[in-house]
């Protein structure tokens, strides 16, 4: 055992706090075992559950083996997973980590230590590695992509919004809405902390290839795809004058490039020659202003949801 983890079980032992290691797996017999002891081995005063998501092989039978509490969710997908795992453990400190043994376990106690010295609600371990096969240079650029459109809507907090190794205080996991169903799920993890200013951090954590044997089931182009939309879902959702704004303006913008020369030879010769543009160029106007308004109401409605949700928050004691 480490100094620092045996000086995080002193502090642990002493101050009675939980903490729960969270698995979510689908299909990974090759990994499971180890992945799960040594989490026991890093953090021994920790609970390991393993959270089986409908696997087909010897998941549940291998880490069960290897010490952990095996549980079930029947709904397909790593979204539906890590919320059924926030309502049913209950502990002090959450420690969420993928089952494919990618991920450093001897980091988890200076996650763990950083949560509580600094009393934060949220440290995500940021994957360091040299080998390309654990990161391929695809899912490298989109990471890059994708993080850079979360720090410009919300902003530049993180340099890994994609990790799958964090630390959880019990009152971000409490607080967690967690309405997303697949991969998604570490996005909407990531804004719900940049929304409501929650104190966080980041760790640089090594990360390796997977086991021989274990296959990976992100699918680089789909969930790209899907975690691109759902950026834009909670851009919208949480940035709505914005993005209704920029709408209405991209809208008016087009109703004026269309309008000006009718308007032109209107004010030129009185009449209107191009009448069907010129009803366009009005509907788009309208359709300009509407998402406008639309905008304004929206994020009256959008503030008054953050309050609620950082009240919510707030009624549940922080690190200790």
């Amino acid at each position: 055992m480490s100094e620092v983890a045996e000086q995080l079980l002193l502090t642990t032992s002493r101050a009675g706090l939980r903490v729960a290691v969270l698995l979510p797996c689908y299909n990974e017999q090759e990994a499971i075992g180890k992945v799960v002891r040594d989490f026991r081995q890093a953090l021994p005063e920790a609970i390991v559950y393993v959270y089986d998501n409908n696997s087909r092989d010897e998941t549940r039978a291998r880490a069960a083996a290897a010490g952990a509490v095996v549980r079930s969710e029947t709904q397909q997908g790593k979204g539906f997973v890590v919320r059924r795992m926030f309502a049913d453990v209950e502990a002090d400190v959450y420690v969420l980590v993928d089952g494919d043994d990618t991920y450093h376990a001897p980091s988890a106690p200076l996650l763990v230590e950083r949560l509580l010295a600094e009393q934060l609600d949220m440290v995500v371990g940021r994957r360091v590695t040299e080998i390309e096969q654990a990161y391929r240079p695809g899912h490298r650029l989109g990471n890059r992509l994708l993080t850079g459109v979360v720090a410009r809507v919300f902003g530049d907090r993180f340099k890994d919004i994609l990790s799958g190794y964090r630390v959880f205080s019990r009152r971000f996991v409490k607080s967690f809405p967690a309405l997303t169903k697949e991969f998604e799920i570490e996005t909407e993890l990531t804004v719900h902390a940049l929304e409501l200013d929650m104190p966080i951090a980041e760790v640089d954590t090594p990360y390796k290839d997977r086991p021989a044997g274990s296959v990976s089931k992100l699918r680089t182009y789909r969930d790209g795809v899907r975690i691109l939309t759902t950026i834009l879902v909670l851009f919208k959702e949480e940035r709505p004058l914005a993005f209704f704004g920029f709408a209405g303006l991209a809208l008016a913008l087009l109703a004026l490039g269309l309008g000006y020369p009718v308007l032109t030879e209107y004010l030129r010769t009185g009449l209107v020659p191009r009448f069907p543009t010129a009803i366009l160029a009005t509907g788009l106007m309208t359709l300009a202003f509407l998402s406008f308004t639309s905008g304004l109401v929206l994020e009256t409605v959008t503030r008054g949801r953050k309050e609620l949700k950082r009240l919510a928050y707030l009624t549940i004691p922080g690190p200790r």
